[in-house]
């Protein structure tokens, strides 16, 4: 479990990944949201903003267990849960489009 601190400091990493994500600097917020989980690992929101972030890079495995986890800490986010479902929907699409 994660001290206040920890959280703290996983907190000010969400805030800034969410600064240079907002400048389309994608590769920078990842290592921002990557730190903020290792900083603290109960963090939903962290894990959620990680999987956004993984899936805009294309980074689809990843950001799937991104969202998993996410649901896992806080299985009744609806925000979350949102993202996932538009997630899972848009790469079903895209996985049918490529067995054709």
């Amino acid at each position: 479990i994660a001290s206040a601190d920890d959280r703290r400091a996983a907190k000010s990493q969400v805030e800034f990944g969410i600064k240079v994500a907002e400048q389309g600097l994608w590769k920078e917020a990842i290592y921002r949201w990557e730190r903020a989980v290792e900083l603290d690992p109960t963090y939903a929101a962290a894990f959620n903003n990680l999987a956004v972030a993984y899936e805009t890079a294309g980074l689809f495995d990843k950001a799937k267990r991104a969202y998993e986890r996410a649901l896992e800490l806080d299985p009744k986010n609806v925000y979350i849960k949102q993202n996932f479902d538009l997630f899972k929907e848009i790469n079903d699409r895209a996985n049918r489009q490529r067995s054709r």
